[in-house]
């Protein structure tokens, strides 16, 4: 099968360049080349069976660079085609029109229960990470009515550092002309009935909901409860990003083992979507801890766990037997 395109090798820095720099005939080439590939996922989609994990979320919270070590696992297949690198698939958000086919055409092909591109492996996965998910108003249960038995990926950020992360992000990328402080204070008005509007015209796509969403992406009580409606809290692993940003080898073989996979070594520790900037205005910091201060214990309680966040309060301790990534 190496000469399939199912099987075809993850794309190279090399070939990011050329495609970059190849000029318009080129760009056209490979944009038709994407569509033909498409495609031949969609008729070939009734032998992909889907996500046997997805990182949900949150935003910013680390789950790109967790996804790609995850991938490090011989064991876990890259989405179709692996040479386009694909992380997220935004199916149960941004893309659910395009319809069931379309989002197994991601997915490897899987015969008599083996990968086709690595019929030697087993157990052989596969997943994607859409962070938008968890806080999408229709995700857990467009997600629940297909996949009930998936397992489920959840990364949580101090919802401080990750407004502020968020807000950098739409700056670097166009999306924000306001100043940090000034986005904070026009949030509520951006995002009111949104979400309603979400709920109420599935095909609707809300730029202010999804990418303006500062101080509401972090409010995770708003959120978990709604996943834990869909699904058994047994199918979630959960971890603070902070524990996954000081010790990423603990977390993904945690992630490894919690998808029933035998240990592996993990090896490029690369960090993914990391871009310098300055730091967060003190008094505005000062501002967005008292801001969630609140949340942030009650969370701790819902959890059973104490966030490990500044001025996160206590919260109850968890029993000695239980799995502290599971909460």
């Amino acid at each position: 099968m190496t000469n399939s395109p199912e099987c075809d090798v993850p794309r190279t820095k090399e070939d990011e360049d050329m495609g970059q720099n190849g000029g318009r005939a080129r760009q056209a080439g490979l944009a038709a080349a994407k569509r033909a590939l498409r495609g031949y996922g969609k008729i070939t989609a009734g032998l992909r069976p889907g996500p046997d994990f997805v990182i949900i979320g949150a935003k910013r919270g680390g789950t790109t660079s967790l996804y790609n070590y995850l991938l490090q696992h011989p064991s876990v297949e890259p989405l179709f085609p692996g040479r386009q690198r694909i992380k997220g698939v935004h199916f149960f958000d941004s893309e659910f029109t395009r319809g069931s086919r379309w989002y197994r055409s991601h997915f490897p092909v899987q015969v008599a229960g083996r990968h086709v591109c690595r019929p030697w492996i087993a157990p052989a996965i596969a997943g994607e990470a859409s962070p938008y998910y968890l806080f999408h108003p229709l995700a857990a249960g467009r997600l629940a009515r297909d996949y009930r038995d998936v397992r489920l990926i959840v990364m949580l950020r101090d919802p401080v550092e990750r407004a502020y992360s968020h807000y950098k992000e739409r700056r670097r990328h166009g999306g924000e002309w306001l100043s940090f402080e000034e986005a904070l204070d026009a949030e509520s008005d951006r995002l009111r009935g949104e979400a309603e509007r979400i709920a109420r015209e599935p095909g609707y796509r809300s730029v202010a909901h999804e990418d303006h969403s500062y101080l509401a992406q972090g409010r995770y009580l708003d959120m978990l409860p709604r996943w834990f409606e869909f699904f058994g809290r047994d199918q979630f692993y959960m971890a603070a990003s902070e524990d996954f940003y000081a010790d990423p080898g603990r977390v993904v073989s945690e992630v490894w083992s919690f998808l029933g996979l035998p240990p592996a070594s993990l090896g490029n520790l690369k960090r993914y979507n990391y871009h310098q900037a300055p730091d967060l205005a003190p008094q505005t910091r000062r501002r967005l801890r008292a801001e969630f201060a609140d949340h942030n214990d009650k969370l701790g309680q819902f959890l059973g766990r104490k966030m490990p966040w500044p001025g996160a309060g206590a919260s109850p301790p968890l029993e000695a037997e239980q799995d502290r990534s599971r909460w």
